[in-house]
């Protein structure tokens, strides 16, 4: 069963064009426990927000998760601790952005872990969500 998820990324450190270009990357760098232990909640075939953070504020497009589970990131020093890394692949740019204000202003978007646990990378969202915000992104 496919499971939904948003990952954040400064535009200026690794975008989604950047995405679109390499064809698919490492998930690395993460060094939060909640977002590691949500990385390691990824499958295959999950789909992926890919949210703009810093001034952009906006989710602006979907990859897929195409690594079998997750595995050891190897940017992570030896004694740095238990990170894990997954890959994503961009899937389609959304047509229009949906910002954070747009979802904030959004009812049925008022419970997302992107409002409520805002510093997280890596938030799972639900099935509702996603295509709440597929649609925000089709106005």
């Amino acid at each position: 069963m496919t499971a939904y998820w948003l990952v954040k990324s400064e535009p200026e450190v690794y975008s989604y064009d950047d995405l679109v270009r390499d064809g698919k990357t490492m998930w690395d760098g993460v060094r939060n426990y909640g977002a590691r232990n949500n990385l390691r909640a990824m499958s295959k075939g999950d789909q992926v927000l890919y949210y703009h953070s810093g001034d952009d504020k906006a989710v602006v497009g979907i990859a897929e998760v195409v690594s079998d589970e997750a595995y050891a990131d190897p940017t992570a020093a030896e004694d740095e601790g238990d990170w894990v890394v997954v890959d994503v692949a961009p899937v389609r740019k959304l047509a229009r952005p949906v910002t954070l204000a747009q979802i904030k202003k959004t009812p049925a978007l008022a419970n997302m872990k992107l409002v409520k646990q805002g510093r997280l990378s890596v938030v799972p969202v639900t099935a509702a969500e996603h295509r709440r915000i597929l649609k925000l992104a089709q106005k």
